[in-house]
């Protein structure tokens, strides 16, 4: 058994990673608006940021549940999440509760970027005086994506 584990970390090291591009083949149908390359970066760089200050969501159920309890801040959802049906509510929860919410493409990202090793659907990073910043230069550009129809 802990020889396994050594060996399942140099695999992981080998598989290399997949650039922007490449993830936008993998997306769902549902994942709109997506945020560009540029804007992914700024929010995986926020959620880091919250992360450290313990000022994130993480999960379907969670962030499902501090959604319907009225608290604010940016939803990121990962594209690549199957089957749709996890998630599928959320965006729909966000917009009636004018919740601003993103699209990004790889849920290992995602994951990684929250400081787990699991991949991750949904996330929400709650405002914080410490990155404030980058919360409302993320939240400026969530803001401006297009919505879908």
């Amino acid at each position: 058994m802990a020889r396994d584990k050594p060996e399942a970390a140099a695999e992981a090291e080998a598989t290399p990673e997949l650039s922007y591009r490449e993830q936008l083949d993998f997306l769902n149908p549902i994942a709109q608006p997506l945020a560009s390359r540029k804007l992914t970066r700024k929010l995986l760089k926020c959620i880091r940021k919250a992360t450290k200050h313990k000022q994130i969501r993480r999960g379907v159920k969670e962030v499902q549940k501090f959604i319907n309890k009225g608290e604010k801040g940016i939803t990121v959802l990962a594209g690549d999440t199957l089957p749709i049906d996890v998630y599928c509510h959320l965006p729909i929860m966000c917009e009636d509760r004018s919740l601003p919410y993103a699209y990004v493409p790889s849920r290992m990202d995602l994951g990684a970027a929250a400081g787990s090793k699991r991949p991750t659907c949904a996330i929400m990073i709650k405002p914080h005086e410490e990155y404030q910043e980058a919360y409302d230069e993320c939240l400026e550009e969530v803001l401006a994506l297009p919505m879908p129809l």
